[in-house]
């Protein structure tokens, strides 16, 4: 059984920086990729970011530049490096492990950012 375990998230002053980790435990195999999606109220669910087991890299328009992440496929662990945090950064986080048989998440971890 394939569990996430994500560290991070949290109130965080505008201007500011987190940086988050994703953990998926319970099998040998390594992800085909990780990565997070958010939703804000009254937003659509969008992907933040992703990286695949080959290090390729996807962001949403709106973290490019700001957000980084990177891996380690031993331990299927992802993070994700979030700088110049804007209050439009607000949202539920998901982080996602993404196998050959099934996709996993985790709980959600809300990060709010004030002004």
């Amino acid at each position: 059984q394939v569990q996430l375990v994500e560290s991070g998230g949290g109130l965080v002053q505008a201007g500011g920086s987190l940086r988050r980790s994703c953990a998926a435990s319970g099998t040998i195999l390594s992800a085909n990729s990780m990565g997070w999606h958010r939703q804000a109220p009254g937003k659509q669910r969008e992907l933040v970011a992703e990286i695949h087991i080959g290090d390729t890299t996807n962001y949403a328009d709106s973290v490019k530049g700001r957000f980084t992440i990177s891996r380690d496929n031993a331990k299927n662990t992802v993070f994700l490096q979030m700088n110049t945090l804007k209050p439009e950064d607000t949202a539920n986080y998901y982080c996602y492990a993404r196998f050959a048989v099934r996709t996993y998440w985790g709980q959600g971890t809300q990060v709010t950012v004030s002004s």
